[in-house]
């Protein structure tokens, strides 16, 4: 492996051309360095838009992504834990696939993850969507819909939640959050690595939904049927989240085969998005879930 020290004249990584020859590890000191300045702009969605890269913080993140064949581009590893065997093994990883290794000072981690106290690894991916036709509920599978979800956290959680239970897919339905948001895939715990993502405005999901064979809950304000009584299981099911302020749009509710309501006793009026999908999630998938 070659290695580079603070190289400021090397192309930025969402230039690296496609090569299956070994990555090269270099030393990155300085914030104002042009590959840490890249990378740093990946925090904004422009920016990933026009590369189409993403970070991932964490070790454990990273080597989520590797198992699961995700593309890396770059690791941002922490100069002074290199001393760990698992981020020696994930740094190795990285040069075989022709990806580089920035060694870098616990700064340039802090600038980078924005926040102190970052983790020892930065992973910079390629991202990853799917297409309708390649989402496969089966006979009895699940898949979730989310109506204009607005807030990474709750994204990411839901994410978590949805590879827990066992959902085939989560599709983000109109002007959603971006998946690949740092927050986002901080909240995912690795998840966002396991469980297929399509992107549809309202008018591809409702023609995509006319296609869909199986059984269609959407939870709403005017549902009149207990969220634990539709036959979840007899056949594929999708369930459709609204956003967080204003629940379902009526052209989604209108899509819906059947709307629900999840009881509730207290003075609140409402659950967070993230709570009341996971409530959802669980109770259709509650016949095949064992422990």
């Amino acid at each position: 492996m070659s290695r580079d020290r603070d190289a400021n004249s090397s192309a930025p990584p969402a230039r690296r051309p496609d090569t299956v020859a070994p990555g090269r590890v270099k030393e990155v000191t300085s914030v104002s360095n042009p590959i840490v300045k890249d990378i740093r702009n990946l925090a904004l969605k422009k920016h990933r838009e026009e590369t189409g890269l993403f970070l991932a913080e964490g070790l454990k993140l990273v080597l989520d992504a590797l198992d699961a064949g995700w593309r890396i581009e770059t690791l941002v590893a922490a100069k002074t834990q290199l001393h760990s065997e698992l981020l020696q093994k994930a740094a190795a990883r990285t040069v075989s696939l022709g990806a580089d290794v920035l060694e870098a000072s616990d700064k340039v981690l802090a600038a980078i993850a924005r926040r102190d106290n970052p983790q020892s690894a930065i992973g910079i991916f390629r991202q990853r969507l799917h297409r309708t036709d390649e989402l496969d509920a089966g006979k009895d599978g699940l898949l979730v819909a989310l109506d204009r979800v607005r807030d990474p956290g709750n994204l990411g959680t839901i994410l978590r939640t949805a590879d827990a239970a066992g959902a085939k897919g989560v599709i983000l339905v109109g002007e959603s959050v971006d998946p690949f948001s740092l927050e986002a895939v901080r909240a995912t715990m690795g998840s966002i690595f396991a469980v297929p993502i399509v992107r549809l405005s309202e008018a591809e999901f409702l023609r995509w939904r006319g296609t869909f064979k199986g059984l269609v809950v959407g939870t709403h304000m005017k549902g009149a049927v207990d969220y634990r009584e539709p036959p979840y299981g007899k056949r594929p099911t999708l369930l459709l989240m609204g956003n967080e302020q204003s629940g379902l749009s009526e052209t989604m509710a209108g899509a819906c085969e059947t709307l629900v309501r999840i009881p509730q006793v207290g003075r609140a009026d409402s659950l967070n998005l993230a709570v009341a999908t996971g409530l959802m999630i669980f109770e259709a998938r509650r016949g095949s879930l064992k422990l």
